[in-house]
Protein backbone atom coordinates (compact mmCIF):
# COMPACT_ATOMS: atom_id res chain seq x y z
CA UNK A 1 0.00 0.00 0.00
CA UNK A 2 1.51 3.35 -0.87
CA UNK A 3 1.85 5.98 1.82
CA UNK A 4 -0.44 8.40 0.01
CA UNK A 5 -3.42 6.23 0.90
CA UNK A 6 -2.15 5.41 4.36
CA UNK A 7 -1.92 9.00 5.55
CA UNK A 8 -5.19 9.84 3.85
CA UNK A 9 -6.79 7.20 6.05
CA UNK A 10 -8.30 9.99 8.17
CA UNK A 11 -6.87 12.98 6.37
CA UNK A 12 -6.36 14.73 9.68
CA UNK A 13 -3.73 14.54 12.40
CA UNK A 14 -4.34 12.44 15.53
CA UNK A 15 -6.61 14.08 18.10
CA UNK A 16 -5.59 11.81 20.98
CA UNK A 17 -2.32 11.60 22.93
CA UNK A 18 -1.15 8.76 25.19
CA UNK A 19 1.86 9.43 27.43
CA UNK A 20 3.60 6.79 29.55
CA UNK A 21 5.19 7.46 32.93
CA UNK A 22 6.87 4.16 33.79
CA UNK A 23 7.61 4.68 37.50
CA UNK A 24 5.91 2.99 40.47
CA UNK A 25 6.50 2.94 44.20
CA UNK A 26 6.57 -0.85 43.94
CA UNK A 27 5.61 -3.55 41.49
CA UNK A 28 2.17 -5.13 41.95
CA UNK A 29 2.14 -8.90 41.89
CA UNK A 30 -0.12 -9.12 38.82
CA UNK A 31 1.47 -6.33 36.76
CA UNK A 32 3.25 -6.98 33.47
CA UNK A 33 3.17 -3.34 32.32
CA UNK A 34 6.31 -1.47 31.41
CA UNK A 35 6.97 -0.09 34.89
CA UNK A 36 9.96 0.30 37.18
CA UNK A 37 10.28 0.85 40.91
CA UNK A 38 10.93 4.53 41.48
CA UNK A 39 13.89 4.33 43.86
CA UNK A 40 17.10 5.65 42.23
CA UNK A 41 15.44 6.18 38.82
CA UNK A 42 16.56 9.17 36.72
CA UNK A 43 13.10 10.76 36.76
CA UNK A 44 14.06 14.23 35.60
CA UNK A 45 16.23 12.79 32.79
CA UNK A 46 13.21 10.78 31.71
CA UNK A 47 10.96 13.85 31.66
CA UNK A 48 13.56 15.68 29.54
CA UNK A 49 13.72 12.73 27.13
CA UNK A 50 9.93 12.73 26.93
CA UNK A 51 9.98 16.45 26.19
CA UNK A 52 12.42 15.73 23.36
CA UNK A 53 10.25 12.91 21.98
CA UNK A 54 7.24 15.23 21.95
CA UNK A 55 9.27 17.85 20.08
CA UNK A 56 10.42 15.36 17.41
CA UNK A 57 6.96 13.80 17.13
CA UNK A 58 5.15 17.05 16.40
CA UNK A 59 7.85 18.02 13.87
CA UNK A 60 7.24 14.71 12.12
CA UNK A 61 3.41 14.66 12.43
CA UNK A 62 2.12 18.11 13.39
CA UNK A 63 -0.83 17.94 15.78
CA UNK A 64 -4.23 19.47 15.18
CA UNK A 65 -6.68 20.24 17.93
CA UNK A 66 -6.23 17.70 20.72
CA UNK A 67 -9.44 16.19 22.11
CA UNK A 68 -8.07 13.70 24.63
CA UNK A 69 -4.83 13.18 26.54
CA UNK A 70 -4.24 10.15 28.73
CA UNK A 71 -1.26 9.78 31.06
CA UNK A 72 -0.77 6.18 32.15
CA UNK A 73 1.91 4.05 33.69
CA UNK A 74 3.32 2.95 35.96
CA UNK A 75 1.86 5.41 38.36
CA UNK A 76 2.10 8.96 36.98
CA UNK A 77 1.25 10.34 40.42
CA UNK A 78 4.59 9.18 41.86
CA UNK A 79 6.04 12.34 40.24
CA UNK A 80 6.80 15.01 42.84
CA UNK A 81 4.84 18.27 42.47
CA UNK A 82 7.75 20.09 40.75
CA UNK A 83 8.35 17.16 38.36
CA UNK A 84 4.62 17.01 37.65
CA UNK A 85 4.55 20.75 36.91
CA UNK A 86 7.50 20.44 34.49
CA UNK A 87 5.87 17.48 32.75
CA UNK A 88 2.46 19.15 32.31
CA UNK A 89 4.06 22.37 31.07
CA UNK A 90 5.97 20.31 28.52
CA UNK A 91 2.75 18.66 27.26
CA UNK A 92 1.06 22.04 26.91
CA UNK A 93 4.04 23.46 25.00
CA UNK A 94 4.18 20.73 22.34
CA UNK A 95 0.42 20.22 22.01
CA UNK A 96 -0.79 23.81 22.38
CA UNK A 97 -4.19 23.52 20.68
CA UNK A 98 -6.72 21.90 22.99
CA UNK A 99 -10.36 21.30 22.23
CA UNK A 100 -12.48 23.42 24.57
CA UNK A 101 -13.96 20.19 25.96
CA UNK A 102 -10.66 18.33 26.18
CA UNK A 103 -10.63 15.20 28.34
CA UNK A 104 -7.23 15.14 30.08
CA UNK A 105 -6.97 11.98 32.19
CA UNK A 106 -4.26 10.80 34.50
CA UNK A 107 -3.98 7.48 36.29
CA UNK A 108 -3.39 7.76 40.01
CA UNK A 109 -2.58 5.52 42.92
CA UNK A 110 -4.60 6.31 46.06
CA UNK A 111 -1.34 6.05 48.05
CA UNK A 112 0.40 8.86 46.09
CA UNK A 113 -2.14 11.65 45.75
CA UNK A 114 -1.59 14.35 48.31
CA UNK A 115 -3.42 17.61 47.85
CA UNK A 116 -0.40 19.62 46.59
CA UNK A 117 0.19 17.21 43.74
CA UNK A 118 -3.49 17.15 42.79
CA UNK A 119 -3.48 20.95 42.74
CA UNK A 120 -0.49 20.96 40.35
CA UNK A 121 -2.32 18.42 38.15
CA UNK A 122 -5.45 20.56 38.05
CA UNK A 123 -3.45 23.71 37.26
CA UNK A 124 -1.59 21.85 34.49
CA UNK A 125 -4.84 21.00 32.73
CA UNK A 126 -5.69 17.53 34.07
CA UNK A 127 -9.48 17.31 34.44
CA UNK A 128 -10.11 13.60 34.87
CA UNK A 129 -8.41 11.22 37.31
CA UNK A 130 -8.58 7.44 37.28
CA UNK A 131 -7.76 5.79 40.62
CA UNK A 132 -6.41 2.24 40.73
CA UNK A 133 -8.35 1.01 43.75
CA UNK A 134 -8.81 -2.70 42.80
CA UNK A 135 -10.62 -3.79 46.00
CA UNK A 136 -12.13 -2.50 49.24
CA UNK A 137 -10.60 -5.17 51.50
CA UNK A 138 -7.17 -4.44 52.93
CA UNK A 139 -6.27 -8.14 53.03
CA UNK A 140 -6.95 -8.46 49.28
CA UNK A 141 -4.96 -5.27 48.55
CA UNK A 142 -1.85 -6.45 50.37
CA UNK A 143 -2.32 -9.88 48.74
CA UNK A 144 -1.93 -8.33 45.28
CA UNK A 145 0.96 -6.04 46.22
CA UNK A 146 -0.86 -2.70 46.34
CA UNK A 147 0.72 -0.09 48.62
CA UNK A 148 -2.53 1.68 49.54
CA UNK A 149 -5.27 0.72 51.96
CA UNK A 150 -8.97 1.49 51.90
CA UNK A 151 -8.58 4.69 53.95
CA UNK A 152 -6.19 6.03 51.30
CA UNK A 153 -8.95 5.62 48.74
CA UNK A 154 -11.37 7.83 50.64
CA UNK A 155 -8.70 10.37 51.43
CA UNK A 156 -7.46 10.70 47.85
CA UNK A 157 -10.98 11.09 46.45
CA UNK A 158 -11.66 13.77 49.05
CA UNK A 159 -8.41 15.54 48.08
CA UNK A 160 -9.28 15.37 44.39
CA UNK A 161 -12.69 16.92 44.97
CA UNK A 162 -11.17 19.55 47.25
CA UNK A 163 -9.03 20.91 44.39
CA UNK A 164 -11.98 20.82 41.96
CA UNK A 165 -11.33 17.50 40.19
CA UNK A 166 -14.77 15.91 39.88
CA UNK A 167 -14.56 13.77 36.76
CA UNK A 168 -13.22 10.73 38.61
CA UNK A 169 -13.00 7.07 37.73
CA UNK A 170 -12.11 4.08 39.81
CA UNK A 171 -10.69 0.68 38.82
CA UNK A 172 -11.77 -2.54 40.51
CA UNK A 173 -10.67 -6.11 39.84
CA UNK A 174 -12.40 -9.45 40.19
CA UNK A 175 -11.09 -13.00 40.11
CA UNK A 176 -8.36 -12.06 42.62
CA UNK A 177 -6.67 -14.66 44.84
CA UNK A 178 -8.88 -15.43 47.87
CA UNK A 179 -11.64 -13.10 46.62
CA UNK A 180 -15.18 -14.34 47.14
CA UNK A 181 -18.35 -13.26 45.34
CA UNK A 182 -19.43 -11.54 48.59
CA UNK A 183 -16.18 -9.58 48.75
CA UNK A 184 -16.73 -8.35 45.20
CA UNK A 185 -20.30 -7.41 46.09
CA UNK A 186 -18.97 -5.38 49.04
CA UNK A 187 -16.35 -3.67 46.83
CA UNK A 188 -18.94 -2.73 44.20
CA UNK A 189 -21.33 -1.41 46.85
CA UNK A 190 -18.61 0.72 48.43
CA UNK A 191 -17.48 1.95 45.04
CA UNK A 192 -21.03 2.88 44.04
CA UNK A 193 -21.57 4.69 47.35
CA UNK A 194 -18.89 7.14 46.13
CA UNK A 195 -21.20 8.08 43.26
CA UNK A 196 -18.46 8.52 40.65
CA UNK A 197 -19.18 9.12 36.96
CA UNK A 198 -17.12 6.13 35.76
CA UNK A 199 -15.91 2.70 36.84
CA UNK A 200 -13.57 0.24 35.12
CA UNK A 201 -13.87 -3.32 36.41
CA UNK A 202 -11.47 -5.91 35.06
CA UNK A 203 -10.94 -9.60 35.66
CA UNK A 204 -7.48 -10.66 36.77
CA UNK A 205 -5.35 -12.17 34.04
CA UNK A 206 -2.28 -14.07 35.16
CA UNK A 207 0.41 -12.66 32.86
CA UNK A 208 3.88 -14.03 32.25
CA UNK A 209 6.83 -12.42 34.06
CA UNK A 210 4.77 -11.60 37.14
CA UNK A 211 4.97 -12.95 40.68
CA UNK A 212 1.43 -14.33 40.23
CA UNK A 213 2.56 -16.35 37.22
CA UNK A 214 5.34 -17.96 39.26
CA UNK A 215 2.91 -18.80 42.07
CA UNK A 216 0.31 -20.07 39.61
CA UNK A 217 2.83 -22.48 38.11
CA UNK A 218 3.60 -23.81 41.60
CA UNK A 219 -0.11 -24.24 42.33
CA UNK A 220 0.15 -21.60 45.04
CA UNK A 221 -2.29 -19.02 43.68
CA UNK A 222 -5.74 -19.51 45.28
CA UNK A 223 -7.89 -18.14 42.43
CA UNK A 224 -11.70 -18.30 42.45
CA UNK A 225 -13.10 -21.21 40.44
CA UNK A 226 -14.72 -20.64 37.03
CA UNK A 227 -18.23 -20.81 38.44
CA UNK A 228 -17.48 -18.07 40.99
CA UNK A 229 -15.71 -15.98 38.38
CA UNK A 230 -18.77 -16.12 36.11
CA UNK A 231 -21.00 -15.29 39.10
CA UNK A 232 -18.76 -12.28 39.78
CA UNK A 233 -19.11 -10.96 36.23
CA UNK A 234 -22.89 -11.45 36.17
CA UNK A 235 -23.20 -9.77 39.58
CA UNK A 236 -21.09 -6.90 38.33
CA UNK A 237 -23.20 -6.34 35.22
CA UNK A 238 -26.53 -6.50 37.01
CA UNK A 239 -25.44 -4.30 39.95
CA UNK A 240 -23.97 -1.60 37.74
CA UNK A 241 -27.01 -1.55 35.49
CA UNK A 242 -29.37 -1.32 38.46
CA UNK A 243 -27.33 1.65 39.73
CA UNK A 244 -27.84 3.53 36.44
CA UNK A 245 -24.46 2.92 34.80
CA UNK A 246 -24.21 1.95 31.15
CA UNK A 247 -21.82 -0.87 30.30
CA UNK A 248 -20.46 0.91 27.25
CA UNK A 249 -17.53 -1.50 26.88
CA UNK A 250 -16.88 -5.01 28.18
CA UNK A 251 -15.06 -3.77 31.33
CA UNK A 252 -16.24 -0.15 31.54
CA UNK A 253 -19.31 1.47 33.05
CA UNK A 254 -20.31 5.12 32.99
CA UNK A 255 -23.11 7.49 33.69
CA UNK A 256 -24.53 8.51 30.31
CA UNK A 257 -22.20 10.98 28.55
CA UNK A 258 -19.27 10.37 30.93
CA UNK A 259 -17.57 7.52 29.09
CA UNK A 260 -13.76 7.61 28.69
CA UNK A 261 -13.44 9.41 25.37
CA UNK A 262 -9.76 8.61 25.14
CA UNK A 263 -10.29 4.87 25.36
CA UNK A 264 -13.09 5.11 22.80
CA UNK A 265 -10.40 6.37 20.38
CA UNK A 266 -8.68 2.97 20.72
CA UNK A 267 -11.91 0.99 20.44
CA UNK A 268 -12.86 2.85 17.28
CA UNK A 269 -9.43 2.09 15.87
CA UNK A 270 -8.66 5.80 15.39
CA UNK A 271 -5.22 7.42 15.34
CA UNK A 272 -3.34 8.48 18.46
CA UNK A 273 0.15 9.61 19.41
CA UNK A 274 1.99 7.24 21.77
CA UNK A 275 4.80 8.84 23.79
CA UNK A 276 7.19 7.56 26.46
CA UNK A 277 9.08 4.36 27.23
CA UNK A 278 7.35 1.29 25.83
CA UNK A 279 4.40 3.34 24.52
CA UNK A 280 2.54 2.31 21.37
CA UNK A 281 1.19 4.78 18.83
CA UNK A 282 -0.96 4.48 15.72
CA UNK A 283 -0.80 7.20 13.06
CA UNK A 284 -1.83 6.93 9.41
CA UNK A 285 -1.84 3.11 9.41
CA UNK A 286 1.62 3.04 10.96
CA UNK A 287 1.98 1.40 14.36
CA UNK A 288 5.06 2.00 16.44
CA UNK A 289 6.42 0.79 19.72
CA UNK A 290 8.98 2.69 21.76
CA UNK A 291 12.07 1.34 23.52
CA UNK A 292 11.02 0.00 26.91
CA UNK A 293 13.82 0.52 29.42
CA UNK A 294 14.13 3.93 31.08
CA UNK A 295 17.86 4.46 30.45
CA UNK A 296 17.81 3.07 26.89
CA UNK A 297 14.79 5.28 26.17
CA UNK A 298 16.54 8.36 27.61
CA UNK A 299 19.68 7.56 25.60
CA UNK A 300 17.82 6.97 22.37
CA UNK A 301 15.79 10.20 22.60
CA UNK A 302 19.00 12.19 22.31
CA UNK A 303 19.57 11.03 18.75
CA UNK A 304 16.03 10.75 17.36
CA UNK A 305 12.67 9.14 17.93
CA UNK A 306 13.13 6.36 20.54
CA UNK A 307 11.59 3.61 18.39
CA UNK A 308 11.96 -0.07 19.06
CA UNK A 309 9.81 -0.99 16.09
CA UNK A 310 7.54 0.62 13.56
CA UNK A 311 5.50 -1.03 10.84
CA UNK A 312 2.82 -0.43 8.28
CA UNK A 313 -0.51 -2.05 9.20
CA UNK A 314 -1.96 -3.82 6.16
CA UNK A 315 -5.53 -3.05 5.19
CA UNK A 316 -6.51 -6.59 6.09
CA UNK A 317 -5.03 -6.30 9.58
CA UNK A 318 -6.58 -2.87 10.09
CA UNK A 319 -9.99 -4.31 9.20
CA UNK A 320 -9.56 -7.18 11.65
CA UNK A 321 -8.46 -4.73 14.36
CA UNK A 322 -11.48 -2.56 13.63
CA UNK A 323 -13.79 -5.53 14.35
CA UNK A 324 -11.91 -6.84 17.37
CA UNK A 325 -11.73 -3.54 19.22
CA UNK A 326 -15.03 -2.15 17.94
CA UNK A 327 -17.06 -5.11 19.17
CA UNK A 328 -15.74 -4.55 22.70
CA UNK A 329 -18.06 -1.56 22.81
CA UNK A 330 -21.75 -2.07 23.48
CA UNK A 331 -22.67 0.19 20.58
CA UNK A 332 -20.84 -2.28 18.34
CA UNK A 333 -19.54 -1.64 14.83
CA UNK A 334 -21.40 0.14 12.08
CA UNK A 335 -21.20 -0.23 8.33
CA UNK A 336 -20.90 3.58 8.05
CA UNK A 337 -17.80 3.75 10.27
CA UNK A 338 -16.27 0.80 8.44
CA UNK A 339 -16.87 2.42 5.04
CA UNK A 340 -15.42 5.72 6.20
CA UNK A 341 -12.17 3.98 7.23
CA UNK A 342 -11.92 1.44 4.42
CA UNK A 343 -14.25 2.51 1.63
CA UNK A 344 -15.87 -0.93 1.56
CA UNK A 345 -19.09 -2.39 2.94
CA UNK A 346 -18.68 -4.31 6.20
CA UNK A 347 -21.05 -7.07 5.09
CA UNK A 348 -19.06 -7.83 1.96
CA UNK A 349 -15.77 -8.14 3.84
CA UNK A 350 -16.94 -10.11 6.91
CA UNK A 351 -20.10 -11.89 5.73
CA UNK A 352 -18.86 -15.28 7.01
CA UNK A 353 -18.12 -14.56 10.67
CA UNK A 354 -20.97 -12.03 11.00
CA UNK A 355 -23.58 -14.56 9.92
CA UNK A 356 -22.01 -17.34 11.95
CA UNK A 357 -22.03 -15.24 15.15
CA UNK A 358 -25.58 -13.95 14.53
CA UNK A 359 -26.73 -17.53 14.13
CA UNK A 360 -24.92 -18.56 17.32
CA UNK A 361 -26.76 -15.76 19.15
CA UNK A 362 -23.50 -14.07 20.17
CA UNK A 363 -24.00 -11.03 17.94
CA UNK A 364 -27.17 -9.04 17.32
CA UNK A 365 -27.93 -6.77 14.39
CA UNK A 366 -29.83 -3.49 14.33
CA UNK A 367 -29.93 -1.90 10.90
CA UNK A 368 -26.32 -1.69 9.71
CA UNK A 369 -24.82 -2.10 13.18
CA UNK A 370 -23.59 -5.30 14.79
CA UNK A 371 -22.95 -5.69 18.50
CA UNK A 372 -22.39 -8.35 21.13
CA UNK A 373 -25.57 -9.85 22.53
CA UNK A 374 -25.94 -10.29 26.31
CA UNK A 375 -24.65 -13.83 25.83
CA UNK A 376 -21.91 -12.58 23.51
CA UNK A 377 -20.49 -10.34 26.24
CA UNK A 378 -19.69 -13.48 28.24
CA UNK A 379 -17.87 -15.04 25.28
CA UNK A 380 -16.30 -11.90 23.85
CA UNK A 381 -12.91 -13.45 23.13
CA UNK A 382 -14.46 -16.28 21.12
CA UNK A 383 -16.38 -13.74 19.03
CA UNK A 384 -13.32 -11.52 18.42
CA UNK A 385 -11.29 -14.57 17.39
CA UNK A 386 -13.74 -15.27 14.55
CA UNK A 387 -12.65 -12.10 12.76
CA UNK A 388 -8.96 -12.94 12.58
CA UNK A 389 -7.97 -14.29 9.20
CA UNK A 390 -11.63 -14.45 8.22
CA UNK A 391 -11.88 -11.93 5.41
CA UNK A 392 -14.11 -12.86 2.51
CA UNK A 393 -11.64 -13.75 -0.24
CA UNK A 394 -13.29 -11.60 -2.90
CA UNK A 395 -11.45 -8.54 -1.58
CA UNK A 396 -7.92 -9.86 -1.36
Amino acid sequence: MNTATSTAHHGRPPEAVYIHIPFCTNKCFYCDFNSYVLKDQPVMDYLHALDREMELTVQHTPPGVIKTIFVGGGTPTVLKPDEMAYFLESVRRHFPQWDENIEFSMEANPGTTDIDKLRVMKEGGVNRVSFGVQAFQNELLSGIGRIHDVNDVYRSLENARAVGLNNLSLDLMFGLPNQTVDMLRESIDKALALDLPHYSIYSLKVEENTLFHTLFNKNKLPLPNEEDELAMYLLLMSTMEAAGYTQYEISNFAKPGLESRHNITYWRNEDYYGLGAGAHGYVGRQRHMNIKGVNPYNESSRSGLPRLDSFEVSEQEAMEDFMMVGLRMREGVSDAAFRSQFGKPLEAVFAGPLHKMLKAGLLEQAGNTYRLSKQGILFGNDVFGEFVGALTEVYF
